[in-house]
């Protein structure tokens, strides 16, 4: 299917009753007195946001929101390519395409500010026309087939590809988490193309010889953490997701509880640390909507796959010569500044007060803030 078809989400009430009926049905583990968050996320927690999934969340009603997006499927290379494709009224503005990462694809808070700038406090000139793929192994886009196929080396040539099926001569790219690989590298391999790169909390990982010669006090401070993160509590998740994942994969496919356990933990690990819950630093039914579509489309194993596949994570990259800017939120006490520059072109680094790993869910008020700044910056020269 070389050709472009409309989407639209129509999950059956049949799956919305299995579902509800699987978290009623959830065998509950036995839970430790007074341990908090230490041993991993408190059962009770969990507990409380099954029930609220199962008895309160209204699936049919963010699905009609889902829904109010335009969608749309593709096939290139013969991966099925789901993308969500939201065009400003305003003719010349700029493309951009937004690439979520692990475990969750929703930019739905920063759509309207983005696309329709004047109503949301902007000028014309701040105006994007959006596309927003779904990776292979998540969601819509569906599980991928071939080993390999998730790699984000990988996903970054099938957006490029979908850019140019678009239409879209030039364009910028955004990207947080595992799209904080797949962005950049969409300006190494059409660096012609991408007019600049933008990124929130990029992963940065150090090489295994790196000393920190020529950091700053602040950067050899957290590339110390960094080299001992393996070795730290919350790093087993990644472990699993780059060694085992298809022994997780059962698991979080079965059962609904296991599911949500699992993606709220890394969530804790990584948001906002001014809050101490996850549904305090993102909106509840926001963050059971993610979890519902990965649930709904059994994809959760799958999604898992870039971790294994993955090949520039810790590889020496280069820089693309692509203006980039880079944006940093309380969570991303491990992002090197130092790092981020030999690997990327950085014109631009602005550190924020509030905010987390998952920007445009948690702060999308400040991502658009610093999306307009970057590429009006570019713009007008002055990046």
């Amino acid at each position: 299917m070389s050709s472009i078809e409309e989407f639209r989400i129509d999950i059956p009430q049949s799956e919305v009753d299995d579902l509800r009926a699987r978290l009623a049905a959830t065998r509950w583990p036995a839970e430790l007195p007074g341990v908090g968050w230490s041993y991993g996320i408190p059962t009770s927690y969990v507990r409380e946001l099954a029930e609220y999934w199962r008895t309160g969340f209204d699936w049919p009603a963010q699905e009609r929101a889902l829904n109010e997006i335009p969608q749309f499927v593709t096939e290139i290379d013969g991966q099925r390519l789901h993308f969500a494709h939201v065009r400003s009224t305003v003719p010349d503005a700029t493309p951009l395409v937004l690439v979520h990462g692990w475990p969750f694809a929703d930019f739905r808070a920063v759509i309207d500010p983005l696309t329709d700038p004047v109503a949301h406090g902007g000028t014309e000139r701040d105006a994007f026309h959006l596309v927003i793929p779904t990776l292979p192994g998540f969601g819509f886009s569906g599980p991928t087939g071939v080993p390999g196929a998730a790699a984000t080396e990988r996903s970054a040539v099938l957006i490029a590809e979908l850019m140019a099926r678009l239409g879209y001569e030039k364009y910028g790219a955004q990207g947080g988490d595992a799209g904080s690989f797949v962005a950049p590298e969409l300006g190494r391999i059409a660096p012609e193309r991408v007019l600049g790169v933008h990124l929130n909390d990029p992963i940065t990982i150090p090489a295994w010889d790196d000393d920190g010669s020529g950091y700053s006090a602040a950067d050899r401070e957290k590339l110390a953490a960094l080299q001992d993160w393996s070795s730290s509590d919350t790093s087993g998740y990644a472990g699993i997701h780059a060694t085992r994942p298809q022994t997780l994969a059962p698991a979080i496919t079965d059962s609904p509880a296991g599911l949500l356990a699992w993606t709220l933990d890394v969530v804790h690990t990584y948001m906002d640390p001014a809050h101490e819950l996850p549904d305090q630093a993102i909106d509840r039914d926001a963050m059971l909507t993610a979890i519902s579509v990965l649930w709904f489309t059994a994809t959760a194993g799958s999604s898992l796959l870039l971790y294994r596949e993955s090949e520039s994570w810790g590889a020496a990259l280069a820089a693309s010569g692509v203006p980039t800017g880079v944006a940093v939120f309380p969570s991303g006490k491990a992002v090197v500044r130092g790092i981020a520059e030999k690997q990327h072109t950085v014109v631009r680094w602005t550190e924020f007060d509030r905010g987390g790993h998952f920007a445009p869910m948690e702060t999308p008020d400040l991502l658009v803030q610093d999306l307009r700044s970057f590429f009006g910056g570019l713009r007008a020269g002055v990046a």
